[in-house]
């Protein structure tokens, strides 16, 4: 199942930054995942138990703005979100949806704009079809023309889940993109 709105793991150059210090400034302190089930970021699925990951904390809108020059302000923000101690990757293979998508779960939409701006957001409650709430929560924050991206966050904690960036065409593709 292939989506318009596909979900971003954060990028591998920054997990590299991430596994050295991350973006408090703190030295990545691994240890084996005793349960399992941690939503991991740089592969956008759950660990298994007994995988080396890592809680860091991650600031997803201050490293996009250090790439575009944007400037969000008073919008930066960090959180600790899980990831693999070590390069796994990143996702596997084809999208079959959105991560961490189980119905009931409550989850925070927040739109940005190029600047870095919060533009809008919603929160959504997770229905027993969760790919097509997402797939309708987007394309309504996107047929807002200044929604350049989208953060989705858990409710519950606040983490950082993933970034999905407004679609592009090819005739509408920028070269900084």
């Amino acid at each position: 199942m292939t989506s318009p709105f596909p979900p971003r793991p954060i990028p591998s150059t920054t997990l590299k930054e991430l596994r050295g210090h991350d973006d408090a400034g703190a030295p990545m302190r691994p240890y084996p995942d005793d349960e399992g089930g941690a939503p991991l970021r740089c592969c956008l699925r759950s660990s298994t138990r007994g995988e080396l990951i890592a809680l860091v904390c991650y600031a997803p809108l201050r490293r996009w703005a250090a790439e575009t020059d944007a400037d969000p302000g008073a919008y930066d923000e960090q959180g600790p979100v899980f990831i693999h101690a070590e390069d796994c990757g990143g996702p596997a293979g084809e999208s079959t949806g959105y991560p961490w998508a189980r119905p009931g779960a409550l989850r925070v939409l927040r739109r940005y704009d190029r600047r870095g701006r919060i533009t809008g957001g919603r929160m959504l409650q997770l229905p027993d079809d969760p790919h097509a709430a997402f797939e309708n929560a987007l394309a309504e924050a996107f047929a807002d023309p200044a929604t350049d991206q989208v953060h989705v966050r858990a409710v519950e904690y606040g983490c950082f889940h993933f970034r999905v960036d407004r679609p592009r065409t090819p005739a509408a593709a920028t070269p900084d993109r």
